[in-house]
């Protein structure tokens, strides 16, 4: 469905340490990053699309992260679900909601709320039921 998802950053090298930890526990590949374009990306191990892409906005305007717009990343486990959340938390995220149930969703929706340290708001969602 997609080829790449691309968030804005006005402070690259922030940016970059945040997604890195971040997308390491969601089990995510770094593919490239060009410090001095300022911009990365990571895609899945077995390589391929879509990838997850942070930059200067090409325009090279100030970034300004919209108000109704998300990336949702998605978990192998509830586990993961709160290590993720944890490890945003400790990068300089800030908490949008914690990692729970939201059966509002469907009866498996197990996810967590951030904004990056750019503000643009993260989710982390596994769809699966509890493990054993």
């Amino acid at each position: 469905m997609f080829s790449h998802v691309f968030f804005g950053v006005a402070h690259f090298r922030r940016a970059f340490t945040f997604y890195d930890a971040l997308l390491k526990v969601l089990g995510l590949s770094l593919r490239f990053e060009e410090a001095e374009n300022e911009w990365a990306g990571w895609q899945n191990p077995e390589g391929g699309r879509p990838l997850f892409v942070i930059g200067k906005p090409y325009d090279q305007k100030l970034h300004d992260p919209g108000n109704g717009q998300m990336v949702a990343f998605q978990a192998s486990s509830r586990e993961v679900v709160r290590r993720a959340h944890a490890t945003a938390l400790a990068h300089g995220a800030t908490c949008e909601g914690p990692p729970g149930l939201r059966a509002h969703y469907h009866p498996n929706y197990y996810g967590a709320y951030f904004r990056d340290t750019e503000g643009n708001k993260v989710c982390v969602a596994c769809h699966a039921p509890e493990g054993p």
